[in-house]
């Protein structure tokens, strides 16, 4: 599973204001609806049903948000970069600073873990983790994230 195939240039925000968990979840429903014509509100409300679950702050300063929603036809992919870290209530009492969130059809099964562990798995790499935190713009995140060479169509 490529990241690339689930991430587009126009889902990185590099610097995403907010002051606690509940507004990160609520302005990344925001923009998801925005990109993916969604309601927001069901978005959000997938969201917060998974974090009521167990939080997706899955430890140093990393979470994934996570949820499945109907009549999608793809896994959607969404990455922020925090401008300043908030608690998460993360496993490990960390704060969080970068966020990637994926959303699934219904009937995704088996990709939609496959995509969460790769994700998981990329994120907790600690020289892609100090390679996002120090990048700046959309392009150079997008990238880190997919493997693919940075273009100026930021």
């Amino acid at each position: 599973m490529a990241l690339n195939d689930i991430l587009a240039l126009s889902a990185v925000f590099p610097a995403l204001r907010v002051g606690s968990k509940k507004q990160a979840l609520q302005e990344l429903a925001a923009r998801a609806a925005e990109l993916l014509h969604r309601d927001e509100r069901e978005i959000f409300e997938t969201l917060n049903q998974r974090e009521r679950l167990g939080s997706t702050g899955v430890g140093s300063g990393i979470a994934i948000p996570h949820g499945k929603l109907a009549k999608m036809d793809k896994l959607f992919g969404m990455f922020a970069r925090l401008e300043k870290p908030i608690d998460f209530e993360s496993l490990d009492g960390e704060p969080v600073d970068l966020v990637f969130l994926l959303l699934a059809p219904e009937a995704a099964g088996a990709d939609h873990l496959k995509a969460l562990a790769r994700v998981a798995r990329l994120l907790r790499d600690p020289e892609v983790a100090r390679k996002l935190r120090s990048s700046r713009d959309a392009a150079g995140i997008h990238a880190i994230l997919t493997g693919t060479p940075a273009t100026d169509a930021a």
